[in-house]
């Protein structure tokens, strides 16, 4: 689980609500209209921005921000290699009694068109396809929760002005203006929280997972690739290497880095 999704989110609210209970009464902010306008308001435009079939699939994209166990790229390259070491000494049809212990299906398919024999142009062809599939559909749902944060808080704008007319409706009674003043403000508040506590952070993270997974596909079709072609272990490690900062790399690879 990612922890720091859920701690982020707990402690922004909680830092909202100590706020709220030091500055008066809590009962002040509690308004289930402006949470209908707010909320509601943002899913019912984010519906219309968007195919139903993008949003049923963003559940699934949303889980990479809970429940995202990160892998090393530095243990993806050791893994590659040590295929590398095995296709080399063993020949690459050795790699397919390996692929049993694989969990990563994307390691899994490209090993497998590989040890078939598929003509190389065509393996990096379907497996840079997948990538590119996969990042169009985290690109999509980073979408959908960059459009409720940009929503949420047009909304309760809206909220706000339907207060304000209500509250200029009723200025015979100045004993309701205070109040209802406060409660037009209310939706704009909700508005700015939800947005910025919850959509874009949200949005946010998702990119940066993102990236993260798009790095080690990368990784895994370089790797097959250089595996399929025969290179020594040493160059596949030289190879992947590049992708890493050189803090993160091995000794051995620093030093050539420095050397060069």
């Amino acid at each position: 689980m990612d922890l720091s999704t859920i701690i982020g989110m707990v402690l922004g609210f909680a830092l909202i609500s100590g706020a709220i209970i030091m500055g008066g009464s809590a009962e002040w902010f509690v308004s289930p209209e402006s949470v209908a306008m707010v909320i509601g308001g943002a899913i019912s435009a984010t519906l219309v921005a968007f195919p139903f079939g993008v949003l049923k699939k963003v559940m699934g994209v949303t889980k990479k921000t809970l429940l995202y166990k990160p892998q090393s790229p530095e243990k993806l390259i050791a893994d590659m290699v040590s295929y590398a070491e095995v296709a080399r000494r063993d020949g690459i049809l050795s790699l397919e009694t390996m692929t049993k212990d694989i969990k990563d299906p994307f390691i899994v398919r490209g090993i497998q068109m590989a040890v078939d024999g598929t003509d190389p142009e065509l393996i990096e062809q379907i497996m840079s396809t997948e990538l590119e599939n996969l990042m169009d559909r985290h690109e999509q749902g980073k979408s959908v929760f960059e459009t409720l944060g940009r929503y949420a808080p047009a909304f309760g704008m809206i909220g706000t002005l339907v207060g304000l007319v209500t509250m200029l409706a009723n200025l015979e009674d100045p004993s309701k203006i205070g109040a209802g003043m406060a409660v037009a403000l209310i939706t704009t508040l909700y508005g700015a929280v939800v947005a910025n506590s919850i959509f874009l952070p949200m949005a946010d993270k998702l990119g940066k997972r993102s990236a993260e997974e798009v790095l080690l596909k990368t990784i895994i079709v370089k790797g097959v690739m250089s595996i399929q072609s025969g290179d020594n272990p040493r160059i596949v490690e030289q190879k992947l290497s590049t992708f890493l900062p050189p803090g993160q790399r091995s000794d051995e690879e620093r030093d050539d880095v420095e050397a060069a």
